[in-house]
C-alpha cells in the first residue's frame, strides 16, 4: 500500500513532487513518441486515410472506456501504484503498433494502449491533486508543464531517428527508457508516499464511513464536477483543433511553406509549457477563478487572431497567445473536480475533457465543409470565452480538499 503521510506532521519537501514530475514528463514523452511514426505506421499497414482514422478512434475509445474505472481502481490500491502500474503497461504496449500489418489489427492494440494511456492521466492526476492538497499550493499547471516538456521532446526526438531507425526499433527504445524510468522513479514514489483522499486497501469498520462518502457525489457535487469537466472540454478542444488543424490553415489559407507551417503548433506548444511552468506563481498572484477567466479571455483574443490573421507572422503570434491562454485551465479544472470528488471526480472531469479532444477534429472538418478552415477555427475561441464565462459564473463556490 501507499505509505501515507500525514498533512502537518510532514514538511511538503517529503512529498515526492520529483519523481511524480518525472512520470507526468514520460507520459508526454512516449505518446509523443508513438504520434510522430503515425505516418510511416501508415505506410506499412497499407491503409487509406479513413481507415488510418477509425484504426486511431482504438486509441481515445480505450482511454474513455478505462477512464471512470481508474477512478475505482485509485480507491482500492492508492494512486501512485495504479500511475506505475499504467506506466508500465503503456511502456509495454507502444510496442505493438508496428507489428500490425492492418487496420484492424492496429485499431485492437491501440485500443490497450489507449487504456494505459487514459488510465495513466486519470491516476496521475489524482496523485497530483493530493499533493496539492498535502502541501497547499497550487502546483498543479506544474505536472502539467512536465506533460508538455516531455511531449515536446519525445516529438523532437522520433523526428531525429526517424529517417535512421524504423517505427519497430524506435517505439521499442521508448519502450525500455519508459521501463528503466518507471523502475528507478516508482522507488522513491512509493517510498515517500501521498496521502490518498481516503484509506487504501481492504476496508475495516473505522474508515467504512469515509469510504461509503468516497464513493457517493451529492447532486450538487456531481454537477461542479460536471462544470469543471466542461471547461476542461473547452480547452482540450483546442488543443486537439491546433494539433491536427493549425499547419493545414498556415498552408491553405497563408500559403506557408510546410516547415514553417509546423511551427504554428510548435509556438502554441512552446507557450503553453511556459504558461504551465509559470502557472504556480499566477495562481498563487491571481487565485484560480482570474487565473481560468483570464486564461479563456486570452486564449479566445489569440485565436481570433490566429484564425483571421491576413499574414503568416500575425497568424503565429496569435498560436503563441492562444498557447499561454489555455495553458492553465485544464490542470485547475482537474484539480478542481479532484478537490470535490477525489479521483472519480478527476476521471469524470477528464473523461469529458477527453472528449474535447476527440471533438475537435471532425468538428472543424465539417465547419471548414460548410464555411472555411478560417471560420471553422474560430470556434476554438468561442469555446475558450465559454470556458472563461462558466468560470466567472461560478467564481463563488467554494471547494474543499476531497480527504478534508
Amino acid at each position: 500500500m501507499n505509505k501515507l503521510a500525514t498533512p502537518g506532521t510532514t514538511s511538503t519537501s517529503a512529498y515526492p513532487r520529483g519523481p511524480l514530475t518525472v512520470f507526468f514528463a514520460l507520459d508526454g514523452f512516449i505518446f509523443a513518441g508513438w504520434i510522430v511514426r503515425i505516418p510511416a505506421i501508415k505506410e506499412q499497414t497499407g491503409t487509406t486515410a479513413s481507415t488510418l482514422g477509425l484504426a486511431l478512434l482504438g486509441v481515445s475509445a480505450g482511454a474513455v472506456i478505462t477512464m471512470m474505472l481508474t477512478g475505482r481502481l485509485c480507491r482500492r490500491f492508492g494512486s501512485l501504484r495504479v500511475s506505475i502500474a499504467c506506466a508500465a503497461l503503456m511502456s509495454l504496449s507502444v510496442i505493438l503498433p508496428p507489428l500490425t500489418r492492418s487496420a484492424l489489427s492496429l485499431g485492437l492494440v491501440l485500443l490497450l494502449f489507449g487504456a494505459a494511456y487514459g488510465s495513466m492521466s486519470v491516476a496521475l492526476n489524482s496523485a497530483a491533486v493530493n499533493v496539492v492538497n498535502a502541501i497547499r499550493r497550487p502546483v498543479m499547471p506544474a505536472f502539467h508543464a512536465a506533460y508538455s516538456l516531455g511531449g515536446m521532446l519525445g516529438a523532437g526526438l522520433g523526428g531525429l531517428v526517424a529517417g535512421q531507425l524504423s517505427p519497430t526499433r524506435h517505439l521499442l527504445g521508448l519502450a525500455v527508457i519508459g521501463l528503466v524510468v518507471t523502475a528507478v522513479a516508482a522507488r522513491p514514489l512509493l517510498r515517500h508516499g501521498i496521502p490518498d483522499p481516503v484509506p487504501a486497501g481492504p476496508a475495516t469498520p473505522a474508515d467504512a464511513p469515509a469510504r461509503k462518502a468516497a464513493h457517493r457525489m451529492e447532486p450538487r457535487t456531481r454537477r461542479l464536477v460536471l462544470v469543471f469537466g466542461v471547461i476542461a472540454l473547452c480547452t482540450a478542444y483546442g488543443e486537439g483543433a491546433l494539433a491536427d488543424w493549425g499547419a493545414l490553415h498556415l498552408e491553405e489559407t497563408l500559403a506557408a511553406h510546410p516547415g514553417v507551417a509546423a511551427a504554428g503548433y510548435s509556438c502554441f506548444a512552446l507557450t503553453m509549457t511556459i504558461g504551465r511552468f509559470s502557472g504556480t506563481t499566477l495562481l498563487e498572484r491571481l487565485g484560480r477563478t482570474r487565473t481560468l477567466v483570464a486564461g479563456g479571455a486570452t486564449a479566445a483574443v489569440g485565436m481570433l487572431v490566429a484564425a483571421l490573421a491576413p499574414t503568416l507572422w500575425l497568424a503565429l503570434a496569435g498560436f503563441a497567445v492562444t498557447g499561454l491562454g489555455l495553458a492553465n485551465i485544464f490542470p485547475v479544472a482537474v484539480e478542481r473536480a479532484g478537490a470535490l470528488a477525489g479521483p472519480n471526480g478527476i476521471a469524470a472531469a477528464s473523461t469529458l475533457g477527453y472528449g474535447g479532444l476527440l471533438l475537435a477534429p471532425p468538428a472543424i472538418g465539417f465547419m471548414a465543409d460548410w464555411y472555411s478552415l478560417p471560420t471553422a477555427l474560430t470556434s476554438v475561441a468561442l469555446l475558450a470565452a465559454v470556458a472563461s464565462v462558466i468560470a466567472w459564473a461560478i467564481r463563488d463556490t467554494r471547494t474543499a480538499p476531497a480527504h478534508g
